[in-house]
């Protein structure tokens, strides 16, 4: 198959590289076509082996009680591995174990790495499954030491020798060839060809088996940003797992950054994907009111961004998650500012309020300090958290343009609400005609546009105003 590989197997406490541990390794170096040399033995992983593992592997606690740590073992690994192709089925899982490994020992691990499992999909295309249980029921390989290190290398290798018999010697080594030269990287499972996923801006989704995208994100190079993703796996603990589940990425092409990012913010609300914890959809997100009359009580109101215009956006502070999150921070700003938690809505009762007592509180509840000057404090203090007002008479666009592309994105806004995004003049001069553009706020679009109206602009992001909509 190819001059130099080791075939390899791990069993584990669990599927996760960063945090698991090993807990038997075999190994067997074939040189030639010719196995040259066969390595076996049990580690102790230095940490308990749950139930579960022990009933599936049948490797007890007791089992590796006496066993060489990982540490120990290194050096044998490393010799037998030296000069060689790292093969074994689904390689990310055991290089990335490997990888973590060595990586507690401060030492690294350069390696070509080639996954049977891609091979299996490549030499048997009509076939579904390539899992190793699949590929033993398909051609009728068995083992009495299945899940056990050396009986699963030894199915592998069984599995090569049938292979080539019925496809031929060539063809195995010419698939193998282009597997390690081209993706040998990639998840297992991937059906996408590398080569189709474009280096242009926009935003990719994974998919496994079901309709929910695995991950969403974004990027101004679409291949290159899902490459780190194949490459990042065996360090980063979710990469890993979205790595195995990976059957297919798909991919919206976007003019360039702004438009990946809210797109990007748009599909996760709609579709939820499973491994995205931000930009989720908001619920009742809230902002604060501070109240004209300095003598009004609550000096401020809880507000639901719902019930706001959004031509008054620029009278609120802070936008939160939750009335707990709100009241968590106008908490820290009384601590820190000593202003009146009665005053505030935060204490009830009349006069001095306990801050007071205990000097927290300029004494606003207790007739010491006017009225206005708490309010002119309480204002001061929330200045940083005051949300823009909208710094246009009315609607504007933002043109991206991808030279190598040729795709141009003209993305409309309207007191930072993202009214729509159009692609052309016509659609452009269509989209101000019409009259039923709802404008909703959105925390991460009004995050965006911060950011992004705030930077320089170069010619291929320009914002220019439109003609204000009659109503």
């Amino acid at each position: 198959m190819l001059p130099c590989f080791v075939m390899l197997d791990l069993e584990t406490t669990g599927g996760n590289a960063v945090h698991d541990r090993i807990t038997e390794i075999a190994a067997v170096r074939v040189e030639g076509g010719v196995e040259v040399a066969r390595w076996s033995t049990l580690v102790n992983p230095e940490t308990s082996i749950p139930p579960f593992i022990q009933n599936l592997t049948g490797i007890t606690n007791a089992m590796v009680e006496d066993a060489p740590t990982f540490a120990q073992v290194a050096p044998r690994l490393l010799e037998i591995l030296d000069g060689a192709v790292f093969v074994a089925h689904n390689v990310r899982f055991d290089h990335g174990f490997v990888v973590n490994e060595l990586a507690r020992m401060e030492k690294p691990l350069k390696i070509k790495t080639l996954c049977t499992v891609r091979l299996s999909r490549k030499l048997y295309p009509q076939h579904k499954g390539h899992g190793l249980d699949a590929i033993m029921q398909r051609h009728g390989l068995h083992t009495v030491a299945r899940h056990r290190a050396m009986g699963d290398v030894d199915v592998v290798l069984q599995w090569l020798q049938l292979a080539q018999a019925e496809l031929g010697t060539e063809v195995l080594k010419r698939e193998a060839t282009a597997l390690l030269q081209g993706s040998a990287s990639l998840p297992p499972l991937l059906e996408t060809p590398l080569e189709d996923i474009p280096d242009t801006p926009g935003v990719y989704l994974f998919y496994g088996e079901g309709s929910i995208p695995l991950y969403v994100g974004k990027s101004v190079n679409i291949r290159t940003r899902v490459l780190s993703h194949f490459q990042s796996a065996a360090k980063v603990a979710r990469e890993m797992r979205i790595l195995q589940e990976i059957r297919r990425v798909e991919w919206r092409e976007t003019a360039g950054e702004l438009g990946a990012l809210l797109l990007e913010s748009r599909l996760v609300k709609e579709l939820q994907p499973l491994h995205n914890r931000q930009l989720r959809k908001e619920r009742q997100l809230s902002a604060w009111m501070l109240n004209d009359d300095p003598d009004q009580r609550p000096l401020v109101q809880l507000v639901r961004m719902d019930d706001v215009a959004p031509q008054a956006l620029g009278q609120l502070y802070g936008v939160y998650r939750s009335k707990r999150q709100a009241m968590d921070a106008l908490r820290l700003l009384a601590d820190t500012h000593q202003l009146c938690p009665q005053a505030l809505g935060l204490e009830s009762g009349k006069g001095a309020c306990f801050a007071h007592q205990i000097h927290k509180c300029k004494g606003v509840c207790a007739g010491r300090e006017p009225a206005a000057l708490h309010r002119v404090r309480l204002q001061m203090a929330m200045a940083a958290h005051r949300l823009q007002a909208w710094p246009h008479p009315g609607r504007v666009g933002v043109r991206e343009h991808h030279a190598a592309s040729g795709r141009t994105n003209i993305h409309v806004f309207d007191r930072w609400c993202h009214v729509a995004t159009v692609h052309s003049e016509d659609e452009l001069d269509e989209l101000q005609t019409s009259r039923h553009n709802m404008l909703a706020f959105d925390l991460d679009t009004y995050r965006i546009l911060v950011k992004r109206l705030a930077a320089p602009l170069g010619r291929e992001r320009a914002v220019f105003q439109l003609p204000q909509v009659q109503p």
